[in-house]
């Protein structure tokens, strides 16, 4: 019987080769492709998500935003509602889900307690940044860590009753305005502290009550600054929350709100958490019996193992029909 044309001749034979080999290349490209796409993805730069703190707005970040973004990081501050810890937690988490690729999450006073609750099982938060700020363990809130280290904020607070909708209730905490300037802001100019007092935001006592369930930093990498003229957060609660953290720690001579009198300072320390190699919060080992959880873990892994498979599938299967047509020739030979 004669060969069939597409494989029994020289021609049909190098187009067999020709033909295996393309779709080897064609499927190689295929696995490297996301491979590509993942180094292009990890040379950009993380978002920075800043979380201003009681008594405070998002503008408190413009110096370290304007500082940030010279250096080409994309920057978001949005609003703390201050509503109590639970709340606001929550809908910072919400405002993480909707930011693309790695982040930066940085917590000044009270908004360290929320990046703590936040960011708990987020796997894109890489690293966490505490400025003059509260970092509550689990079961513990700023209520409880204030008692044990004491600070002139304990005398410089008024309550107001507030109402919103559906019936709710509750009291509000402001700053008394003849204490911002020596409590939270000394090494501002008065005329700022004025400011300050007047566009201040209050904290409902929610805030500072409610106990933390979760601590982030325990999972995640985490710096500290530690403002070491601050008289609303004891700078030693500073420096014990940071200690049991295992966090990167500098302190400055600052009052509380470093990042508006010292913004070059946080800025830096923003960074260091930004490029700190090895930041990247560790996953869990799959369990080894368990086959089928690591595969839906790892869903790029192993749809490049099946189109690596594939490729040397079809690379041994090209070189088992050529040897079986050489073969086949060989006996034609011997009977002639």
């Amino acid at each position: 019987m004669a060969a069939s044309p597409a494989l029994g001749s020289g021609r049909g034979l190098t187009r067999a080769r020709v033909a295996a080999a393309g779709c080897a290349v064609a499927v190689c490209a295929t696995v490297a492709a996301p491979a590509a796409a993942a180094d292009d993805t990890s040379r950009g730069k993380p978002t920075v998500v800043l979380i201003h703190g009681a008594y405070a707005d998002g503008s408190s970040w413009n110096g370290v935003i304007q500082r940030l973004e010279r250096r080409g990081y994309p920057v978001i501050a949005p609003a703390n509602p201050l509503r109590g810890l639970y709340t606001d937690s929550t809908y910072i988490a919400s405002v993480l889900d909707s930011v693309k690729g790695p982040i930066v999450l940085v917590g000044h006073s009270y908004g360290g307690a929320v990046i703590s609750s936040a960011a708990a099982g987020h796997p894109r938060v890489k690293s966490l940044v505490y400025v003059s700020s509260l970092m509550p363990d689990k079961g513990e809130s700023g209520q409880s860590l204030a008692t044990r280290f004491p600070s002139e904020l304990a005398t410089a607070t008024r309550a107001v009753p507030y109402r919103a909708g559906d019936g709710m209730r509750g009291t509000d905490l402001y700053l008394k305005r003849d204490k911002v300037h020596r409590v939270f802001a000394a090494d501002l100019p008065a005329s700022t502290a004025k400011l300050l007092a007047a566009t201040q935001r209050p904290a409902a006592t929610t805030a500072f009550s409610q106990k933390a369930k979760v601590a982030a930093w325990r999972q995640i990498p985490s710096w500290v600054l530690v403002a070491k003229q601050d008289k609303t957060i004891n700078p030693r609660q500073e420096r014990f929350q940071a200690k049991r953290a295992h966090s990167r720690t500098v302190e400055i001579n600052s009052s509380h709100v470093a990042m508006i009198a010292h913004p070059q300072e946080v800025t830096d320390l923003i960074i260091k958490a930004a490029t700190a190699t090895g930041s990247a919060r560790p996953s869990p080992p799959a369990k080894p019996s368990d086959s089928r959880s690591g595969a839906e873990s790892r869903p790029a892994d192993t749809a490049a193992a099946w189109v690596t498979g594939g490729a040397a599938a079809l690379l041994l299967g090209g070189g088992a029909l050529v040897l079986g047509h050489r073969r086949r020739r060989r006996s034609r030979s011997s009977l002639r």
